[in-house]
């Protein structure tokens, strides 16, 4: 019985502890070009499925482990692959070949 309950308390507190890890992080991302915001650019926490989409501002907000990678994508620009910070500013460059 005391071994069930130490794996359910061990259990209890792994789960607690990589909640706790995520965290919201926020930015926006604009054009190299003019400095228009980008919008519907895809941000994308690298290796996983988790990930969204830049808003009519070019603003976008997202749950992810702290310090995770984030690929950012858009048609007609080159991929960008920065690392979650707060308030990011992203930038992205044309993509010349396209």
């Amino acid at each position: 019985m005391e071994k069930r309950l130490m794996t359910v308390v061990a259990a209890l507190a792994v789960s607690t502890s990589m909640a706790f890890a995520q965290s919201q992080i926020s930015g926006k991302v604009t054009s190299s070009e003019d400095g228009s915001p980008v919008i519907g650019a895809s941000i994308k926490v690298a290796g996983t499925n988790t990930g969204t989409v830049t808003d009519i501002d070019g603003n976008f907000s997202l749950n992810a482990p702290a310090g995770a990678k984030l690929e950012i994508t858009y048609i007609g620009m080159n991929t960008k692959t920065v690392k979650a910070t707060s308030n990011m500013k992203i930038t992205l460059d044309a993509d010349d070949k396209t």
